[in-house]
């Protein structure tokens, strides 16, 4: 316990000389930790369920691009999730070499309590702030991402499944496929 205090006192030693920039960077790294930490993961059963509710089909190839993982750590969550019964595999109707994957029921309502787990988190996360401040916040990080897609292009991720970036979703979020 007194080693982590120590090394907290001595990060705020450092952190009081840092110019504004630095400062910056340092929150934003800290809370993209954070958030990495209270998210269900990349290639996580409950980001793929939810996922699954949104899109209702998609491919393995396409969900494996989306959650940005190698296709064999998909395929495992996957196995997973088939053999527990809440997706299923059919033959797509478009390429008979593919399969699509879906909920079941069970899946669907998996999925459903994984997003108001989520929303809880999410609402927790940002008590801190007032809706006005919530506001204003939005409205910076909306200013720097665009920013940094245009000065930077792809190095930076994107946020496909809240945000539509992925090719079958558009702005509302809803599948353009269909």
């Amino acid at each position: 316990m007194g080693e982590k205090f120590c090394l907290r006192k001595e990060r705020k030693k450092i952190y009081a000389t840092l110019d504004t920039d630095d400062k910056l960077i340092c929150n934003i790294r800290d809370l993209g930790h954070t958030v990495r930490a209270l998210s269900e993961g990349k290639a996580s059963q409950s980001r793929i369920l939810i996922i699954l509710n949104d899109v209702k089909t998609i491919t393995q190839s396409e969900l494996t691009e989306w959650l940005g993982v190698q296709p064999g750590t998909a395929s495992e969550v996957i196995g997973k999730l088939e053999k527990t019964g809440l997706i299923t595999r059919a033959e797509s109707e478009k390429d008979k070499r593919t399969c699509e994957l879906g909920l079941t029921q069970s899946g669907r309502e998996s999925a459903e309590k994984a997003l108001a787990e989520r929303k809880k988190r999410y609402k927790e996360m940002f008590s801190c702030l007032s809706d006005a401040e919530k506001n204003a916040a939005l409205v910076l990080f909306e200013k720097i991402n665009s920013d940094w897609e245009v000065r930077y292009g792809n190095a930076k991720p994107f946020c496909a499944h809240h945000c539509g970036g992925h090719n079958r979703l558009g702005s509302s979020g809803k599948n353009t496929e269909e």
